[in-house]
């Protein structure tokens, strides 16, 4: 017998030894088994606990004045907060609106009620004096306190009322 005929009679020995082991250990063979393995990993794994969202802090219903008001404007993450006929608003949902570069920025942190009923943004709108009296509107016409009260309705449906507004010094007598 020359040597490749042995070398062969030996690897048919080794085959009919032991056919499985070698049958099965196929580079498709390693594949599929890899793939099922993770398929049944992906399927079988825990699943990570829920995560909750965390709850917004909870909102104390106080009473502000137009100076205390004042600081609830949006400017460096603090809540947007405006008045409407004495009601405060959080309309920090809204902070687009009513926030620093906002087309209604000029009323965060302050009454709102005349500039509403006028649908005016202008400066001249706003209280002057934060620590006189609210503005009673008893100057607002018809069409202004019904366009006055529709904004109160939409701010009232929309938003949190957080508080009222009151003149300096009556803060005290509440």
């Amino acid at each position: 017998m020359d040597y490749v005929e042995q070398r062969m009679a030996q690897e048919a020995q080794k085959h009919a030894a032991n056919p499985a082991s070698t049958a099965f250990l196929t580079p498709l063979n390693l594949f599929l088994v890899a793939v099922l393995l993770y398929t049944t990993y992906v399927i079988l794994r825990p699943s990570p606990p829920p995560v909750l969202p965390k709850e917004a802090p909870a909102t104390v219903f106080r009473t502000f004045t137009p100076r205390t008001l004042l600081p609830f404007n949006g400017e460096d993450g603090a809540p947007v907060y405006l008045a409407v006929r004495g009601k405060v608003f959080d309309v920090t949902s809204g902070r687009n609106f009513y926030g620093p570069g906002g087309p209604y920025a000029n009323f965060a942190g302050r009454d709102a009620s005349r500039g509403l009923a006028h649908h005016s943004f202008d400066e001249d709108m706003l209280t002057k004096d934060l620590d006189g009296p609210l503005d009673p509107l008893e100057d607002l016409g018809k069409d202004e306190l019904e366009a006055l009260r529709d904004w109160e309705e939409r701010f009232n449906s929309k938003y949190l009322v957080v508080g009222r507004l009151l003149a300096a010094g009556d803060e005290k007598a509440a």
